[in-house]
């Protein structure tokens, strides 16, 4: 299995605890929580059920009965409450000889349909049985990562405090998605690998879709234009399958990827046609829950914060797939032009680089020294005001690395015009925070700065391979 390590350790570590332990394993769709748990214990469970997308009660108490059946509960009676269907479950396991049993809840969120009393019927399974056991490992795990985190991991009833152990499962980084890439058979290069990052992520199912012997040209082509479906469905599923009412939180990333730097939450709030009120700081809160989007301060910022939308796979829908009518294999390599394509991977690899802060730093040699990630949007110099630079690393040693993320096929050249421009960014930056700061300006490129006249203005410099470190978050 690729990567994982951490959270495998969790769940053997639950497995071989002494007591009943109750497990969530959560993170959006496709990010392979399912194949996680079921790797780990090889698929031999004492009970396994997932929930129906979108199913009634009746349907998903149904489901419930059919897995009791399948796993040996011969004589199960169709199934009147959440309640019965627990206390069938119950008298299932109580025929089970010695040792540890492990059920495994899959898509949970899906089975708490309104008014189903499938949570009270959880707490008392848990409370009056399972916990007064030692034998009991329950992974309750969920693409619906706020109701995982609301209604089991902060729970303030009968389950308050009784998940010990909380997986959520990030996206691969780029060394996990290279070692994934190979497992594959891909053979694709370092620069292959992080164009295909920026328009998936680091989510694994959209990497499995990836054809061996394909570039990853052909492989646009085949899943985003193609006769076939695809990827071209998924956008709303995606969605669909994390919030029992979408519509909101789409018109919330629809808005946010028309706005690069990210909007205000008055902004945002104009944006959707809506007000500012409770309902927009819950769907905000999912949205970063789960990853989609990131909120964020300007340094020195007194109030409130900015959103911006860094989810790849929805960037990159919203802007070559959502309104391209075009069912033509060849669209991504013959209809959409290079100049489009270099200007969506520039935008694209400042995203790649905000989800590798770890790497950055370590590359820096500052990993052990504490750093805040902010962003900066400049006011005080008025030829610049508007300007932003989306990663500082603030030091407690008195160092701000203000990083330039640029993009380029080859070395990255600093001309006289674009050192100018980051001169007067720094002097902004300087003035605005009075010299309180040394400034290193900090370079990230994909394959490094050519050294001209202008390279020795430059502190630092990352690129792409310092990016692809095995780095713990």
């Amino acid at each position: 299995m690729v990567g994982r390590k951490e959270e495998i350790k969790l769940l053997l570590k639950a497995y071989e605890s002494q007591y009943s332990e109750f497990v969530t394993v959560y993170g959006r769709r496709r990010i392979g929580k399912t194949f996680l748990v079921s790797e780990v214990f090889g698929g031999k469970f004492a009970f396994h059920v997932a929930g129906v997308k979108g199913g009634k009660k009746r349907e998903q108490l149904d489901k419930f009965r059919y897995a009791l059946i399948r796993h040996g509960a011969e004589k199960c009676p169709r199934l009147t409450s959440w309640l019965h269907a627990f206390h069938e479950l119950e008298m299932f396991l109580e025929s089970f000889p010695e040792g540890r049993k492990v059920l495994f809840f899959d898509e949970m969120p899906w089975m708490d349909t309104h008014g189903s009393g499938f949570l009270s019927a959880l707490e008392s399974f848990w409370n009056e049985w399972a916990s007064c056991r030692k034998d009991i490992l329950l992974i309750a795990c969920g693409s619906a990562t706020s109701w995982i985190v609301k209604k089991i991991n902060h729970n303030a009833g009968g389950l308050y405090n009784r998940v010990r152990t909380q997986i959520k499962l990030y996206p691969f980084t780029l060394a996990e998605c290279e070692a994934y890439a190979a497992e594959l058979g891909l053979s694709y290069s370092r620069t292959h690998i992080a164009e295909c990052y920026m328009a998936f992520g680091g989510v694994a199912y959209y990497w499995s879709l990836l054809e061996k012997g394909k570039s990853p040209d052909q492989n646009f082509n085949q899943l985003f234009f193609g006769r076939r479906d695809g990827l071209r469905l998924e956008f709303e599923e995606l969605y669909t399958s994390l919030f029992t009412n979408p519509a909101p939180y789409i018109d919330i990333i629809l808005a946010l990827g028309k706005r690069r730097s990210g909007l205000s939450r008055d902004e945002l709030a104009e944006a959707i046609g809506g007000t500012s009120n409770g309902n927009l700081s819950q769907h905000l809160a999912d949205l970063e829950e789960c990853g989609f989007i990131r909120k964020y301060r300007p340094v020195g910022g007194v109030n409130g914060g900015f959103y911006q939308l860094v989810d790849n796979f929805s960037l990159f829908y919203m802007r070559f797939v959502k309104d391209c009518p075009s069912r033509d294999g060849d669209h991504w390599t013959d209809g959409v032009s290079e100049g489009e394509k270099n200007e969506w991977r520039g935008f694209a690899f400042e995203r790649l680089c905000l989800e590798h802060v770890p790497q950055i730093k370590a590359s820096l040699g500052i990993a052990g020294v504490h750093a805040d990630v902010y962003s900066w949007k400049c006011s005080a110099s008025p030829e610049l005001r508007g300007a932003q630079i989306d990663l500082l690393l603030v030091r407690r040693d008195g160092i701000v690395n203000l990083c330039e993320m640029k993009y380029s096929k080859d070395l990255y050249a600093i001309d006289a015009d674009e050192d100018r421009k980051i001169a007067r960014r720094v002097a902004a930056f300087d003035k605005e925070f009075r010299g309180k700061k040394t400034i290193h300006v900090t370079l990230v490129t994909a394959h490094g700065l050519a050294h001209n006249t202008y390279w020795n203005n430059v502190q630092s410099e990352v690129t792409l391979d310092d990016l692809f470190q095995d780095v713990r978050r």
